[in-house]
């Protein structure tokens, strides 16, 4: 059973293994509350993953390790599992979903692991496993829903509550729910006045509808820029330790998360993948009552695919009011695209690109259809440019 000596002895254990992740205050983040960020996107691995794979391994008996192990991950648990059997000298064999991010499913690689693409989501990949866990007889290391994992995940409760004992509420990224579940323990059973928040993507709340109707339920989908938390269907474990000792759990959007990833870059010059970001985005979007307390927003992770990265930076930029697209009409003579382009000028934008079009069948004749990306301040600023073509005859869309 998971117990509060088996999170102590995680810690022991996994002292020589993963880095004791630095708990940095962040005024820029504070905005009626006081913000600290638990860096584990700092951690070995750019994950906390490494911490449950890491004490479930050392867990193992010697003949578990000699058969070798296999996981299922959207990637940061991967390699978590990989780095850990590399180091005991066991066989790894990793299935990743085929969408995973590049960058993990290479690090998984680099740590010498067999890794296993399958098409689908983490669920799929789950299946895979099991699959072939049956036929070559492989000790299976799970992502969330095993007691040695949560335990080992769990160690970040007690670094925690250490390096900020007056703590009053810790906000954790949740997917399976195995990290929830480790935090929440430890907090709850060494300090219960201190309140856990769980939060979700908007388009994977498992654990989010699980809790509301009070049963394990299973997504049919899922559909999020955060890939590390997007599983269908949280623990039998995992569920039973959200309902005990998590306070509330709320979702954010895409949208936020992206935000929540460019302000991070900004004002904290830290990465963060979207799993890890959406803490900091229950911050910024005010979905938790937080005024007067001390807040810590687990990071979870920092492995974001580059790839990726542009376009995650101007959704934030587009929910914040300072990537600004919209249509409208000239006349179709000549310098009225200039007397357009000097208006925004004048307005303080930054013109990014322009698309000026004189064919389009469904134009009166004698207008120009023109798409506009512009840079503006703030959504203020966006809105008063907006109000402003408006003014001047412009039809904005």
């Amino acid at each position: 059973m998971l117990t509060i000596e088996k999170i102590k002895d995680a810690s022991k254990v996994l002292s020589s293994t993963v880095r004791k992740t630095d708990l940095i205050h962040s005024p820029a983040l504070s905005d009626g509350c006081e913000v600290y960020i638990k860096s584990e996107n700092l951690q070995v691995t750019g994950s906390f993953k490494v911490r449950g794979a890491s004490y479930k391994i050392a867990s193992l008996s010697e003949e578990e390790k000699k058969k070798g192990v296999i996981a299922c991950s959207a990637g940061n648990h991967a390699q978590g599992v990989a780095l850990a059997a590399k180091k005991y000298g066991i066989r790894a064999t990793i299935c990743i979903p085929e969408g995973a991010p590049m960058s993990k499913v290479a690090a998984t690689r680099s740590y010498g692991a067999n890794v296993v693409l399958v098409k689908g989501v983490y669920d799929d990949a789950y299946a895979k496993a099991c699959q072939l866990q049956k036929e070559e007889n492989l000790t299976f290391v799970h992502p969330f829903d095993d007691e040695d994992v949560i335990a080992g995940q769990g160690t970040i409760g007690l670094e925690i509550l250490e390096q900020l004992p007056d703590v009053d509420a810790v906000i954790v990224p949740i997917g399976g729910g195995g990290l929830i579940s480790g935090v929440s323990y430890a907090i709850k059973h060494l300090k219960p006045s201190c309140k856990v928040y769980g939060v979700q993507a908007a388009g994977a709340p498992s654990m989010y509808n699980s809790i509301h109707h009070r049963a394990i339920e299973e997504l049919e989908s899922v559909s999020t820029i955060a890939d590390g938390i997007a599983v269908k269907k949280p623990g039998e474990l995992t569920f039973d330790c959200c309902t005990k000792y998590v306070d509330e759990i709320i979702t954010v959007t895409d949208d936020e998360i992206a935000t929540a990833i460019l302000t991070l870059m900004e004002k904290q010059k830290m990465i963060s993948e979207g799993a890890g970001a959406t803490t900091v985005a229950a911050v910024l979007f005010h979905k938790l009552n937080l005024r007067g307390k001390k807040v810590v927003c687990l990071v979870s992770g920092g492995n974001i695919d580059v790839n990726i990265l542009s376009r995650v930076v101007n959704k934030g930029l587009a929910k914040s009011g300072r990537l600004l697209e919209f249509t409208t009409e000239v006349l179709d003579k000549p310098g009225q695209l200039m007397r357009l382009m000097n208006l925004i000028s004048d307005g303080g934008a930054n013109i990014m690109s322009i698309n000026h079009d004189r064919n389009n069948p469904d134009t009166p004749v004698g207008k120009c259809i023109v798409d506009f990306v512009v840079e503006t301040q703030n959504q203020e600023h966006a809105d008063h440019l907006l109000e402003t073509l408006r003014q001047n005859g412009y039809p904005v869309e």
